[in-house]
């Protein structure tokens, strides 16, 4: 499942680490990927709670009323529990009913609303969050996030592709595919074949989860990043 999460999504998870280390707790619940949510600062999630009137301080105080603090001695790997894992299965249900082939802060947020009774909510709460609102404001700033990318550019000529497709070179410009390891040679053959006047049709052919999503990710990492011959300049993937 990580492997769909964004860069700031990422981010959240190791904040939650970080916070649960830092209340001496061996476990990260729904209370730490709340923390990391806000403590991440700058995605949709942070900017939801920000503008509900949730800061972190504020929220590290209820949490440390609701559980206080742990023994102080803390693994080195710190594992979830199980309403957290509930969460993130929830975040990723989230993300498919929006059209997101990704989990950002955003669908961690609304998986922490949607399971509903973990201490996450009972800090929110506590903070006078209307938990009803969450959902239409994240829509909201999804909205205008989307508006802004697409202000002052033409109607798109594929709207149907767009609608059920999933535009990967945009998705590496804006830093949401993992860089691709050990398949440098594959990708550059298909770069060779796209390249020809005639017969520049690559084929993947494999069993599921053997990577060929993988080789069209990082294609479109090479053309984001400007590593491929000019015909392809600029291409979509």
């Amino acid at each position: 499942m990580f492997e769909r999460f964004t860069e700031k999504a990422i981010k959240v998870i190791m904040l939650a680490q970080e916070e649960a280390r830092r209340l001496g707790h061996n476990f990260v619940g729904t209370e730490q990927i709340l923390l990391g949510l806000i403590g991440e600062g700058t995605g949709v999630a942070a900017k939801t709670l920000k503008s509900m009137g949730v800061s972190l301080k504020d929220a590290r105080i209820e949490v440390e009323k609701i559980i206080g603090r742990g023994s102080g001695f803390v693994a080195v790997e710190i594992p979830f529990t199980p309403r957290a894992k509930r969460v993130l299965e929830l975040s990723w249900d989230e993300a498919r009913q929006l059209g997101h082939n990704y989990i950002g802060t955003e669908h961690l947020l609304l998986g922490l609303i949607r399971e509903g009774e973990g201490v996450a909510v009972r800090v929110l709460e506590n903070l006078g969050v209307d938990l009803s609102r969450v959902r239409s404001n994240v829509i909201r700033l999804l909205g205008e996030s989307a508006a802004t990318a697409g202000s002052g550019q033409h109607r798109s000529k594929t709207p149907t592709l767009d609608e059920f497709g999933s535009n990967l070179t945009q998705m590496a410009e804006e830093h949401r595919l993992d860089p691709v390891v050990g398949r440098e040679k594959e990708i550059e053959r298909v770069i060779q074949i796209l390249g020809r006047r005639t017969k520049n049709n690559p084929v993947l052919i494999g069993e599921p989860g053997v990577g060929k999503t993988a080789i069209a990710e990082g294609l479109a990492l090479k053309i984001s990043n400007g590593e491929v011959p000019d015909i392809l300049a600029e291409k979509r993937v």
